[in-house]
This record gives C-alpha cells, sequence and structure tokens, in this order.
C-alpha cells in the first residue's frame, strides 16, 4: 500500500500557474504605453539659422514648418498659410499646455514666418518661438 502511495505522489504533475505573472506584465505594458511621450514632427527637414543664444524648449508641442520655397507643414502635411490658424486652434485644443515653435528655413522669406507667427497669437497661442541651431554646430 505504501509503495502505491509513493506512485501516485510522483505520477502528480506540478505546474506553475502564469496567470499572475502575465497580468502583472500586461498591465506594465499598458502603462509604458500611456505614459510614452511622442516625438512630434513637423514633417520637412529644414535648414534652420544659427544663434548664439538659443535654448532648448522643452513640451513644444505643436511644431511648424516652413521651407525655404514657402510652403507650410504642419503634422507631416503641407497645409496653406490661410489654414494655419485652424490647425493650430485644432492642435491647441488638444493640449492647452503646449506651444508653437516654428522651424523656419533660413532661406524662407519674412512674410510667411510673420503669417504663421500671426495665425498662430490669432488661434489663441502666446508662446510662440522659432527654432534656431547653435553656433557652431
Amino acid at each position: 500500500m505504501k509503495q502505491h502511495f509513493a506512485n501516485l505522489v510522483e505520477e502528480e504533475d506540478t505546474q506553475i500557474d502564469m496567470t499572475p505573472m502575465l497580468d502583472v506584465v500586461f498591465i506594465l505594458l499598458i502603462f509604458f504605453i500611456v505614459t510614452a511621450s511622442f516625438v512630434k514632427e513637423a514633417g520637412i527637414d529644414v535648414n534652420r539659422p544659427e544663434a548664439a543664444t538659443a535654448v532648448q524648449k522643452d513640451r513644444a508641442n505643436i511644431l511648424v514648418a516652413i521651407s525655404e520655397t514657402g510652403e507650410v507643414w504642419i503634422n507631416k502635411r503641407q497645409v496653406d498659410v490661410r489654414a494655419v490658424q485652424a490647425n493650430i486652434e485644432r492642435l491647441y485644443a488638444e493640449n492647452p499646455q503646449g506651444s508653437v515653435v516654428i522651424q523656419a528655413d533660413k532661406k524662407a522669406t519674412t512674410d510667411v514666418l510673420i503669417k504663421v507667427m500671426d495665425a498662430a497669437r490669432a488661434a489663441g497661442v502666446f508662446d510662440v518661438s522659432i527654432a534656431t541651431q547653435e553656433e557652431g554646430l
């Protein structure tokens, strides 16, 4: 009888329950996805002018790029100058703490730059910066 009982114990297969570990991993995955900050790009590469007083700007959430030919880009799509205000209003409504950073090419005309700055201010965003490059880079 004792030998029969010993055989039953050896045949019993013990398994580790993986469900709690999978729950924890899934919760961590959701946490990292929700808290991740994504880099937004204006849509084109701009040759920015150099400035001796360039300062790193944090929390710049609304990026507007102006190409050397005067094209305006927001969120990787080309936008007409007349539609810049509506686009900035929409993006500012999504994130009221954001600021506008204009990445103007050094060969872009100041006419387009001023129109974009006016559109940002008309949209209610008064924290408008112009992106430059540090001298010597």
